[in-house]
């Protein structure tokens, strides 16, 4: 058998990471300023970390959700803490993908309303109706096209007001921060525009933190500069830090029901673990606060360099618009500087580190990054 071949893949072998450094198999070294797509929030093999998932693993690794698991109501209670909305309640999976796919079908269940607005730009997974809202036709199969997704202009109040007027609408799902869309920041004034639009009509706003939220911005889901809440939030990416685990937020008005929402593998005993420590160390970290500074740092040193086109971002959530003379900006990065970062189409370079990343490492990025646009 072989591997069903759907990924471009560099030619690197990474075996061993700490902090934000990862290694190759010949012991080359690499600042990562990606953390695998997002998802290294606290870096890699925190001594924390490592130590909750060994502790837990002498104990139980898992066992289904019809016996009482005191580790989810744990982390649900320091969630909720950490998030600021104590209030709501948690319902954990295993993915970003299935986090939005749940919030979609809990949000229909509770107004009992099928359209769902969507916005230009928008990735949400590629399960059902979570690829169904992501607006990339190439990766829609004919079997999750419906009717039932409406897909209006990024920022446009006009067309959002004139989608609730036209149509019963069961929710609206937004990224805080679009992230395989080029980091564009939502305005605060659409959030808040989405949120009474929302109160209005009896739909469910519906926040999609699973790239944009869990303190990468500075604050802990994106949606938050705008003042506002959202019915429910998604998460993933980071809450784990490498362990695969997703959630929802949900507020308090939406009641739950037995059978409404099912997982097998969704807040076992280890993936609770990993969650809790994440939480723990962002909290004696201060990592929020981090993010916030060392982003903004590097946010700023970036607006500096004449060949950029535009810098976008919050936090530790960075867009970098580059001409298309940059376009092997990238790979040069990679494989003449040994430094991980992201990008999207058209030459976006996207930096998504570690929420501890040090000033030190990102005054590395800037020197390899000049070295870079004045070859």
């Amino acid at each position: 058998m072989k591997l069903f071949d759907v990924y471009p893949i560099n030619n690197i072998n990474i075996v061993k990471g700490v902090g934000s450094l990862v290694y190759d198999n010949k012991g080359q070294e690499y600042l990562d300023l990606y953390g695998g797509h997002a998802v290294i929030s606290i870096g890699h093999t925190h001594p924390h970390y490592v130590k909750r998932l060994e502790d837990q693993l002498h104990k139980i690794g898992f066992y289904s959700n019809s016996i009482e698991i005191p580790l989810q109501q744990q982390l649900a209670e320091k969630l909720g803490h950490v998030s600021g909305k104590e209030d709501y309640q948690l319902f954990l999976v295993s993915s970003g993908a299935e986090a939005n796919e749940n919030a979609l079908k809990l949000a229909s269940f509770y107004n009992g309303k099928k359209k769902v607005i969507c916005f230009t730009g928008a990735f949400h997974g590629r399960t059902s109706l979570a690829v169904a809202v992501t607006d990339n036709p190439r990766i829609v199969a004919p079997i999750n096209e419906t009717d039932n997704v409406i897909r209006l202009p990024w920022k446009d109040e006009a067309a959002l007001e004139q989608a609730f007027a036209d149509n019963e609408i069961s929710s609206v799902i937004i990224e805080g921060i679009q992230g395989v869309g080029g980091i564009q920041v939502a305005p605060e004034n659409f959030l808040q525009k989405i949120r009474s639009l929302c109160d209005k009509h009896n739909a469910v706003f519906i926040a999609d933190a699973v790239q944009c939220g869990y303190g990468r911005t500075g604050k802990f889901y994106s949606h938050d500069f705008a003042g506002v809440n959202a019915d429910i939030y998604t998460m993933a990416k980071g809450i784990g830090n490498g362990f695969p685990i997703g959630a929802i937020s949900i507020s308090p008005k939406i009641q739950p029901a037995y059978g409404m929402l099912g997982t097998t593998f969704g807040g076992n005993h280890l993936a609770c673990a990993a969650a809790l420590a994440v939480l723990e160390v962002m909290e004696q970290d201060n990592l929020m606060q981090n993010a916030a500074e060392v982003g903004g740092y590097l946010i700023d040193e970036l607006k500096k360099f004449k060949q950029v086109t535009e810098v976008r971002g919050r936090g530790l959530m960075i867009g970098i618009d580059l001409p298309t003379e940059y376009a092997s900006a990238k790979k040069d990065l990679l494989f003449k500087h040994h430094i991980f970062t992201g990008e999207a189409k058209p030459n976006v370079i996207r930096l998504l580190p570690a929420l501890n990343l040090t000033k030190a490492h990102a005054d590395q990025f800037l020197e390899a990054f000049t070295t870079v646009l004045n070859k």
